[in-house]
């Protein structure tokens, strides 16, 4: 089911969306803290470049008091310097130990904030024309806020601006193309659709006497323009090379969204191990890849492309995604694909069960992340452990906005 849609789809039932609401709301304040340096010398931390790192079991993780921030530069998108001291976390009602989710809290909330950025997200959608006649569903989603939470280094509306940019021209191509929640969709197409959006993406340069003809087609569909204007504002405030890094993670999310339409078309269910692979390359990383650009600083192409920090980040994406299957499962069809639906197809157990499952795995992909951080931070420089520790806030104020949201929280 597509971002927007589940605003006003149906209610889940009663039972379902109980189960949902009481798993869900059980907050764990797990919290990290991103070493400045290693503690010994000849620590087991300090690895080759390249080097496999072990990925202990659940039990075997430490739990790590923070998050806390490296001491970096004062300035503008610098704010991460000083140290993150989260709030308690929220009361809620008890459950069993395995079906609460390993997740820290937001780092800050700030609803004028979230509040001014989704209002200019709003005109913004409306001047691009993604969601026409759509727009109040766009406000209530709230997709502000979620900027706001998840990249708590800059109190900056207009780079904060930027980002929510980026991220509703992602979803609305799943919105537009895929869902029919805007226009018609047709699977049969969608590659060809995405294939011609990608040359928004990687601009494609074609000869003087064909060029204006493929422009045609780009300005003539408002997600195709909502790509470009999005990438086009974020250049303002990134590099060339962080805003390349966007450019390839939307691309592996192209790749993603075509499996998709293949078991559309096909009317295939796909088996978990194939939809878990999917959700490695159809996560929140196109959003969270902006983290340092968004906070005013740049890691380095070299730490960036290490296999190392490309396993953890995107381990998390992972554990992000999995966030959000878990909360819509409260509005979404039970012919939506999602984690937990199809572990209890393909195990042949009760919803109540692959719920639990499912948070197990998006648990031991969170002691992942958590574990090798760590161990980078140990060796890495202080703007790796910066965005590293920025991974960490990510994923609690995305968790934050998941729970709060009227999307998720109006069904249970």
């Amino acid at each position: 089911m597509s971002v927007i849609s589940r605003v006003l789809a149906p209610s889940a039932g009663a039972e379902l969306a109980e189960l949902v609401a009481a798993l869900l709301s059980a907050r764990v304040s797990a919290q990290l803290r991103l070493p400045s340096a290693p503690a010994r010398a000849g620590t087991s931390a300090v690895r080759p470049v390249g080097a496999a790192l072990p990925t202990p079991p659940p039990a075997a993780v430490v739990r790590l008091p923070g998050p806390r921030m490296p001491t970096g530069p004062a300035g503008l998108g610098t704010s991460a310097a000083r140290a993150f001291t989260p709030g308690p976390p929220a009361q809620a009602p008890p459950v069993e130990p395995g079906a609460r989710l390993h997740c820290p809290p937001a780092v800050r909330d700030d609803p004028a904030l979230g509040e001014t950025v989704n209002e200019r997200l709003v005109e913004w959608a409306e001047e691009v024309g993604i969601y026409p006649g759509q727009l109040d569903k766009v406000q209530r989603a709230g997709f502000g806020r979620l900027i706001m939470l998840a990249h708590p280094e800059s109190d900056d509306p207009d780079r904060l601006l930027a980002a929510a940019k980026c991220a509703l021209s992602e979803w609305s191509v799943d919105d537009h193309y895929m869902d029919g929640e805007v226009e018609e969709a047709r699977p049969e197409l969608l590659g060809q659709r995405l294939a011609i959006a990608h040359s928004v993406i990687d601009q494609a340069h074609l000869p003087l006497a064909y060029a204006p003809q493929l422009e045609r087609v780009v300005r003539a569909d408002p997600v195709m323009r909502a790509l470009r204007a999005g990438l086009d504002d974020l250049a303002r405030y990134a590099t060339s090379s962080q805003v390349r890094r966007l450019r390839n993670e939307l691309s592996i999310m192209f790749v993603a969204y075509n499996q998709e339409a293949v078991w559309q078309t096909g009317e295939q269910t796909p088996p978990v191990w194939e939809f878990l692979m999917h959700r490695h390359e159809n996560s929140f990383v196109p959003c969270m890849v902006l983290i340092d650009a968004i906070a005013g600083y740049e890691l380095s192409q070299g730490e960036f492309s290490d296999p190392r920090v490309r396993r953890a980040f995107t381990v998390a994406g992972s554990a992000s995604v999995i966030v959000n299957d878990l909360y819509s499962m409260g509005k979404e069809s039970p012919t939506d694909f999602s984690l937990p639906r199809l572990i209890a197809a393909e195990d042949d157990c009760s919803l109540e069960e692959a719920v639990e499952r499912t948070v197990d795995i998006h648990n031991e992909l969170m002691h992942t992340f958590e574990a090798e951080a760590a161990a980078l931070a140990l060796t890495g420089s202080p703007e790796l452990r910066r965005f590293l520790a920025g991974i960490w806030a990510w994923l609690g104020g995305s968790r934050e906005w998941h729970a709060r949201s009227a999307r998720y929280t109006t069904a249970a």
